[in-house]
């Protein structure tokens, strides 16, 4: 019996509580030093402008390699050693930016901690799920993912704020406390056994030890969306400050965020009620006339607006992805379902950071927004052709198993 069997319908015991807390601190951490760093490497560290960007690539590169293999890990071994080991990792490489002599040691310092966040992201994102009763997934995970939200916009935030008014220093000692805060909320986590594997199933050769096929499609919108994404959190303060509304930048990711935050009750419960398609396909448009109207934005009125609309969209289809991802593996393949998931947003993220930055280089950001709009297009075409339609195609089949196609 899992855990959320002997929680009945319960969400909001202190194992899930525990874990949102312990994504969040591992979350804000990430979001802090992903806008702090490159700055605290030229000014401190006299590192090169053309490759400072490696602080950032290299933590990436890192979490990307090894998703896959926490997955595995997660089906192989000791879940509870797996995240502790994890966390006390992120832990103490949260606490060594304090010492870093230099630039070429802060980028080792990186990838190890990018190692470290690949891992424990993984983990908690896979064990969430048995904490969260059968019956509110979509609810759970939606409010699971909203931790992840709410460090996204709190931790920019912090992070210049502290650099800018007190200096690095005390802002690695706040890193540092995150980091530990992560591990403390890992050690209150009862983490239930996995599901049981079938027996004399095989974990599968090559890729199949540290991918899930069955999750690949829902992944591969998620990478869509993560596409288009990649250059709204990249590239919205240099996009503000072009078109003269620098003073509206700092609000917009809190605009953004009070619509995740407002809008994550009622997505979850109609997922559970109703099913995916009636939040994706209404998500999709949203975001993606957000993301057209962001490019054709004039007045702060506008801008945040833009904010809204987004906000409203990814507020509603992050969690349907995410949820789904997981739904469409067997519960003993759940973690390599969410590594799977979790590999391809954040290549996706990572690639489309880079490349519209690209484009923007060339056409500027107005045009690269209006090619973020039409790419999160892309995420719903994908979603109705490799998901949808074949759900549909399946449920035909059940309702009617001497047809043939």
């Amino acid at each position: 019996m899992s855990h959320s069997d002997l929680n009945g319908d319960k969400l909001w015991s202190r194992s899930f509580l525990s874990i949102c807390l312990c994504s969040f601190f591992v979350f804000i951490t990430f979001y802090i030093l992903a806008v702090t760093l490159p700055a605290y490497a030229l000014d401190e560290l006299d590192g090169d402008k053309n490759s400072v960007g490696l602080v950032t690539t290299v933590f990436v590169v890192a979490a990307v390699i090894f998703r896959p293999l926490a997955g595995r890990w997660l089906d192989e071994m000791s879940r509870r050693k797996l995240v502790l080991a994890s966390l006390a990792l992120f832990g103490a490489c949260s606490l060594l930016y304090l010492l870093v002599p230099g630039y070429t040691a802060l980028l080792a310092l990186r990838f190890v901690h990018g190692i470290a966040f690949g891992v424990a992201a993984t983990s908690t994102s896979a064990i969430v799920l048995d904490l969260i009763p059968n019956r509110r997934k979509g609810e759970g995970i939606g409010y699971f993912t909203l931790f992840m939200s709410l460090a996204m916009v709190i931790g920019p935030f912090l992070g210049l704020s502290i650099s800018e008014h007190a200096g690095y220093r005390p802002l690695f000692v706040f890193i540092g406390a995150a980091g530990m805060l992560s591990l403390l909320c890992g050690l209150l986590i009862p983490i239930p056994p996995r599901a049981p594997r079938p027996q004399g199933e095989n974990l599968g050769r090559g890729l199949l030890r540290y991918f899930e096929p069955k999750a690949l499609p829902i992944s591969l919108a998620g990478f869509f969306l993560a596409f288009a994404y990649g250059a709204l959190s990249t590239f919205i303060s240099v996009y503000a400050a072009s078109i003269g509304l620098t003073s509206a930048a700092s609000y917009f990711f809190i605009v953004f965020a009070a619509m995740v935050l407002l809008s994550r009750p009622f997505t979850g419960r109609l997922y559970d009620r109703r099913g995916a398609h009636l939040l994706v396909y209404p998500g999709a448009v949203l975001f993606a006339a957000g993301m057209l109207a962001l490019s054709a934005a004039h007045s702060a009125f506008g801008f945040l607006l833009t904010a809204a609309l987004i906000g409203l969209g990814y507020g509603a289809i992050l969690p349907s992805f995410q949820t789904l991802a997981v739904q469409s593996a067997a519960p003993h393949r759940g973690a390599l379902a969410t590594s799977t998931y979790f590999v391809l947003f954040d290549l996706g993220f990572g690639l489309g950071s880079f490349l519209l930055g690209l484009q923007a280089a060339h056409t500027g950001y107005r045009t690269m927004y209006v090619t973020g709009g039409l790419i999160a297009l892309l995420s719903v075409s994908s979603y109705f052709l490799l998901h949808h339609r074949r759900q549909s195609s399946a449920a035909l089949k059940a309702a009617d198993p001497v047809r043939q196609d």
